[in-house]
């Protein structure tokens, strides 16, 4: 990190979940980058999350791993605990946690009325919950420093709709809700929340299996819909969260930003 740094995290300590591995791990190793003051690193998988903090450690920034389930509000007021006991107080919050949560797959196979109930809290547990979970126990910290960062990871399945989705695409809509709502009562403090909206991203992969994967036909079909003819990658995701985070957009919040190679829906 330069004195010339355009995204200088200025040391805040960053809670990234999700963050043992994909879009998740790329965000908190992006924020190290940055002049990130400590980077706390969620995942369910406690062995990811020690695996991430480590690479992290590695570049000489202090990490911490805090492996729980986002939807599990004292697990989150535990690791909160934790990682300011070993790193300070957090004032950047990355919610990217997501997907069916653990034990769980995001797989449209059926139609909602076809679905089992029971499969519902997964959904609305790690995408909705999670979010209001993890803001519950850390906005305090902010509210006290009077600065602080949130950005949410949601989907563009709850902006447009997506079917057989519709259990996750409620979710991913209503967390986006709530980070605009939550921007007008924080804003006074010195505190921005924004939101990313993704569409298709691919998990990382070694560089053959990518290129043989987006050669299929269903890739060519589902890539039709992008403007720019690829999918989604982890580092896209990293530059806009980290830029989110930073100083330079202390002048930004309740926005909601499609990270979606141009998707349209036809």
């Amino acid at each position: 990190m330069s004195g010339e740094d355009m995204i200088d995290l200025g040391g805040q300590v960053a809670l990234v979940t999700g963050a043992g591995q994909n879009a998740g791990r790329a965000i908190a190793l992006e924020l190290a980058r940055h002049n990130c003051g400590g980077v706390a690193v969620n995942d369910f998988v406690a062995e990811r999350a020690e695996a991430v903090a480590a690479e992290i450690r590695a570049t000489g920034v202090p990490a911490v791993a805090v492996p729980f389930d986002v939807s599990d509000l004292e697990a989150v007021r535990a690791a909160v605990a934790k990682a300011t006991a070993e790193l300070g107080p957090i004032t950047v919050l990355v919610n990217n946690a997501g997907m069916a949560g653990p034990g769980g797959s995001l797989r449209p196979t059926l139609n909602f009325w076809e679905e089992d109930p029971e499969a519902w809290p997964r959904y609305l547990g790690t995408n909705l919950y999670g979010v209001l979970n993890c803001c519950h126990a850390i906005i305090p910290a902010m509210v006290e420093a009077k600065k602080g960062r949130i950005v949410t990871i949601v989907s563009d399945s709850g902006r447009t709709g997506e079917p057989k989705l519709a259990v996750y695409a409620a979710a991913k809509a209503g967390a986006n809700g709530f980070v605009r709502s939550i921007a007008k009562e924080v804003g006074r403090h010195g505190i921005t929340c924004n939101a990313v909206s993704l569409s298709s991203l691919m998990p990382d992969m070694p560089q053959e299996q990518l290129e043989e994967f987006e050669k299929s036909d269903h890739a060519k079909k589902q890539l039709s819909n992008y403007i720019v003819r690829r999918y989604g990658r982890s580092q896209d995701v990293a530059t806009l969260v980290t830029y989110l985070c930073s100083n330079a957009a202390s002048w930004i919040t309740g926005q909601t930003y499609p990270l979606n190679g141009g998707y349209v829906t036809a």
